[in-house]
């Protein structure tokens, strides 16, 4: 028993130094205790707000706060918390306290993405935010030192822009800071009037800009792209002005008339082809594949995709390649339709080596029957994926090995 303390009491040390080695996040204080606790302390006030569900949230607190280093940058600067959004059947009382507040808080700074990043001074003042998965803690420590310089402060910058602001510099600077703040609140005013100073909207900075505030056949990005594809494709990519406007003509002219039951197509293909005539026929033949895909019926969602494809497959990317080439994967056994849709896939991958793209063409030759040529493109795939993602791909490579589905 004596042995097993002293075992015991020399292992306390060791969990104590891996715990304060990482960011500390207080757990046991509410609100107004953090904010008191900041300003007698004279330490800014982080907080980092998540969904239960959220990967990249998990990336953070899992991979990235836990390091020395973001541990030394953030300790003395900072009282940080972790406030969730969302509501779980697993979640602690210590995340039930904090039901209210993180709503408030949520409702309050027009918290729409996870993770987001607020950050309060010692006053309990908001002056930055930021968005998003940090790749390194070298990232988020440079990301974060941006709360303490006001020039780069997010929530200054929008002061400034409602005081009155609005020479064309600062309104570009307050674009980029606003989406890298996703302030989805104030994002369609500023970066309206930042476009409303540019003579040339076909650079890629103005194109993606107003792809951020693009939603419906009445924003001017929709305009833009519906006009001039050619030249919106030519600067953001194939297949870019395509996917902008149909994704709105079908939301607007089908989801939204039809959303619980089957759309009358000959009334809707009237419609559209009246109003938007270039674009109708395209648009009719991929509404059709995806209501069949939302609606389960594999039948005549193998088809429809299989003949819009035939007919407008020159204006697909990569992604989307590869996207409906796994559909048909997940979704459909018609020996054609799989032929289809390999043949699609291996185009994906041709010009690149993208592990994922290479897993789904593996995947419809074994689905094909084609066993040993679909292990060797899946090892292939294996070898070039990221050393985090090897587990997945050896696993399918044992499944095809012993006969087993790789398809639910």
């Amino acid at each position: 028993m004596k042995n097993w303390l002293i075992l015991f009491l020399a292992f306390i040390p060791i969990i104590v130094m891996a715990q304060e080695k990482g960011v500390q996040f207080e757990r046991s204080l509410s609100w107004s205790e953090v904010q008191k606790k900041a300003k007698a302390e004279n330490k800014y006030i982080f907080v980092h707000c998540y969904t239960s569900y959220c990967g990249p949230s998990r990336y953070m607190i899992t991979t990235i706060y836990p390091t020395e280093e973001a541990g030394s940058f953030m300790n003395d600067k900072f009282i940080s918390i972790k406030m969730q959004l969302d509501t779980s059947a697993g979640d602690d009382a210590q995340i039930k306290s904090w039901y209210n507040t993180s709503h408030e808080i949520a409702e309050t700074y027009s918290v729409r993405a996870s993770p987001t990043y607020l950050v309060f001074n010692s006053d309990g003042k908001p002056v930055h935010r930021f968005i998003g998965q940090m790749q390194t803690t070298a990232e988020f420590i440079e990301k974060t030192k941006r709360s303490f310089v006001p020039a780069n402060q997010y929530f200054v910058l929008l002061n400034e822009y409602k005081n009155g602001r609005n020479d064309s510099a600062f309104l570009h600077k307050m674009s980029i800071a606003v989406t890298e703040a996703y302030d989805t609140a104030n994002m369609r005013s500023i970066i309206n009037d930042y476009i409303d100073t540019q003579q040339d909207l076909f650079t890629s900075e103005n194109l993606r800009l107003l792809g951020y505030v693009t939603e419906t056949s009445f924003d001017r990005g929709f305009r833009v792209a519906l006009n001039n594809p050619e030249k919106v494709n030519e600067v953001l990519g194939k297949g870019v002005a395509e996917r902008r406007t149909h994704d709105i003509i079908i939301a607007e002219e089908i989801i939204a008339k039809y959303p619980d039951q089957e759309p009358d197509w000959k009334k809707v293909t009237a419609i559209i082809t009246k109003k938007y005539p270039a674009q109708a026929e395209e648009v009719i033949a991929k509404a059709k594949f995806l209501y069949y895909r939302n609606k389960k019926d594999w039948n005549h969602f193998q088809f429809g995709l299989v003949n819009y494809m035939k007919k407008y497959r020159s204006k697909c990317d990569l992604q989307d390649l590869n996207g409906y080439a796994w559909m048909i994967f997940e979704n459909c056994s018609d020996a054609n339709c799989l032929a289809e849709a390999a043949d699609w896939s291996k185009h994906s991958f041709q010009d690149n080596d993208e592990p994922a793209f290479i897993d789904t063409y593996a995947n419809l030759l074994y689905k094909l029957g084609k066993k040993e040529q679909a292990i060797t493109w899946e090892t292939k795939a294996m070898e070039l994926a990221p050393a985090d993602q090897k587990n997945s791909y050896k696993e399918t490579i044992d499944k095809m090995k012993t006969g087993k589905k790789t398809w639910n």
